[in-house]
């Protein structure tokens, strides 16, 4: 079992170094930038690691090794990372950072040849490297070098798109954000006060629990949107055209792509998962009737759909929410329990908010032989257990991958990356459930529909906006911020139904949210936590499948998604696995509904 009662609620960060001027940091500094020149050095010049396999096994060999060991800047560059989450206004703390960095940026392109060659094989020799067994560890690695590669135009081509990219994309996308955090309106604040807040503090009043707090930010939020859509409109647009260029210089036809490509996914399981959602968001229009029944109102407003419902007082200290994660995660498997209890004991958690200590929450793993943190900023509540939950998820996810995977298949791919994370915040949310009174379950579970709603329905509704986005513009050439506006609404009142209120200036969320720019990322939001759903559908079922949730928890991306899953005698482009998880969805749903009827609180 974990000990809270030791010392450790600050990161204990001397497996690194002992403390910001250890001066075994200049001592590394010297290894980092030996080791990494030795390779160079040493490879730079060769091409016989390009032609012969057992060459290419001793080349991969020492890369794997310099990264798993050095990497770009070392434990100096984790250990100072770390350092600045704790105190982001240190001035000196930036400056050595910087001075990292520099080093850091400097060496990665020095060595990017290494991968640029190896991406550049023929395709006869790549099927030769696949074949060989010795290589076997570094396959997937190669596959995925050699898939993107078939994309890649020539270094002249790359370096035009890269150059005009600044003017075509990123800032078209800058300017319209930076339009918008500019903007400061007053407004009624949570005080019953009237206040000048900037357009961030407006965005969070549209949840307030004040209707007239909420109403009036809504006003003003949309008022704002409106001012910059034509902005927006033009910036759309050009980011579109340049999306389109790319792709066709590329002989890329489906627009999400790309994404797909890089996200190590395959189109037909995206596909897969979005027809099973979109096939369901009877779901989701079920709970918007269900929160308009309990907050006694016909209809939502479009942005009172987040506004939570009622509030559970009971404080949670770290002792408190310590041991119960400890316990959830020992009664799913005995191992989940014992590396969280060494990730506390061995102080891997920085808990507490601090002055200048960066806000929110993460986890962060750096290369396989360094150890596993996670940032926290808990302060008693609920909401923290399952944060706590959920990074601590991600840290068990992180330790699996590290102890079994070499450095070059230890990455989790944006496609799972929540997986393990929002799989033991269920299990947290559930146990939090058996403990609390009726009422407080009303509360927590219509809490966790509304998130579940809001990451599986909503993401996969802006990911068919985005589909007919640019679809249409491929069509037509120009799309006014009308015809957006349009697409937009048309895909947010599939998933909302009739209960939720497309109400005037809704047409424009899509001018702040920055998502679209980012092009199809938001699948993987639903993707995760619906193989999560799933996953945990299968443990209900048959308690001993945990071991093959270990098995995915341990893989990293030494295979593909698919691979990895076929493996476990899981098919993931079988509608019927997302099925399973939106039926978790569905049971919660069922019971919410069931309680609220008990407590009378609807009819």
């Amino acid at each position: 079992m974990a000990d809270t009662d030791n010392n450790y609620t600050t990161w204990n960060l001397t497996p690194l170094f002992n403390s910001d001027d250890d001066p075994r940091i200049d001592d590394e500094k010297e290894l980092i930038l030996q080791n990494a020149y030795k390779f160079i050095n040493k490879w730079k010049d060769r091409t016989d690691y390009l032609q012969e396999p057992v060459v290419l096994k001793e080349a991969l060999d020492e890369y794997e090794e310099w990264d798993r060991k050095w990497g770009t800047s070392g434990d100096q560059g984790y250990y100072f990372g770390l350092r600045r989450s704790q105190e982001q206004d240190n001035a000196q703390l930036k400056a050595v950072t910087n001075k990292i960095k520099d080093m850091s940026i400097k060496i990665a392109n020095d060595i990017q040849f290494f991968t640029i060659r190896l991406a550049k094989i023929p395709e006869d020799k790549q099927k030769e490297f696949l074949e060989y067994e010795p290589l076997s560890p570094y396959k997937h690695y190669l596959e995925t070098l050699f898939a993107e590669a078939r994309y890649i135009l020539s270094e002249d081509e790359e370096k035009i798109l890269n150059l005009v990219g600044p003017t075509s994309y990123s800032n078209w996308v800058r300017m319209v954000s930076e339009f918008m955090s500019k903007e400061e309106r007053e407004v009624l604040d949570e005080d019953g006060r009237r206040a000048v807040k900037n357009f961030s503090e407006i965005q969070s009043l549209l949840s307030s629990r004040n209707k007239r707090v909420r109403d009036e930010a809504a006003k003003v939020f949309n008022a704002v949107l409106e001012k910059h859509s034509d902005s927006a409109e033009a910036e759309m647009n050009s980011i579109l055209e340049f999306k389109k260029v790319n792709d066709n210089l590329r002989g890329i036809e489906r627009p999400d792509f790309p994404r797909h490509l890089g996200d190590d996914i395959d189109s037909e399981v995206v596909d897969s998962m979005l027809d099973a959602v979109s096939s369901r968001f009877d779901l989701a229009h079920r709970f918007y009737e269900l929160k308009a029944k309990l907050f006694k109102v016909p209809k939502l407003a479009y942005h009172e759909r987040n506004v939570p419902y009622g509030e559970v007082e009971e404080k949670y200290s770290w002792e408190d929410a310590a041991g119960l994660v400890n316990k959830v995660f020992a009664n799913l498997d005995y191992e989940f329990g014992k590396i969280f209890s060494e990730l506390v004991d061995t102080g891997r958690f920085d808990v507490y908010p601090k002055k200048g200590k960066s806000g929110g929450a993460y986890c962060t793993s750096g290369s396989t032989k360094q150890p596993v943190y996670v940032l926290l900023n808990h302060t008693d509540k609920l909401k923290d257990v399952l944060t706590l939950a959920h990074e601590a998820g991600h840290a068990v996810n992180d330790y699996m991958v590290n102890r079994s995977q070499n450095e070059l298949s230890a990455g989790t791919p944006l496609s799972t990356a929540e997986v393990a994370s929002t799989f033991m915040e269920d299990f947290v949310f559930k146990e939090l459930l058996k403990e609390a009174d009726d009422g407080s379950r009303l509360v927590l579970m219509v809490d966790k529909l509304n998130d579940d709603i809001s990451t599986i329905a909503r993401q996969t509704a802006a990911y068919r906006f985005e589909q007919v986005l640019h679809t249409t513009f491929r069509e037509k050439g120009y799309l006014s911020k009308e015809n957006i506006g349009t697409l937009f609404r048309d895909k947010m009142d599939a998933y909302m139904g009739e209960f939720v209120e497309q109400s005037p200036g809704s047409e424009n969320w899509w001018v702040y949210w920055g998502h679209f720019r980012r092009f199809f990322y938001v699948y993987s939001y639903a993707n995760g936590l619906l193989i999560s759903k799933s996953l945990q559908n299968s443990v209900k079922q048959d308690p001993v499948f945990i071991n093959k949730v270990k098995v995915f928890l341990s893989a990293g991306s030494a295979d593909s998604p698919k691979n990895i899953f076929k493996k476990m005698g899981i098919d993931i482009t079988d509608r019927s696995f997302w099925n399973s998880g939106l039926d978790e969805i569905e049971r919660l749903l069922v019971e919410t509904e069931a309680l609220a009827r008990k407590l009378k609180k609807i009819s």
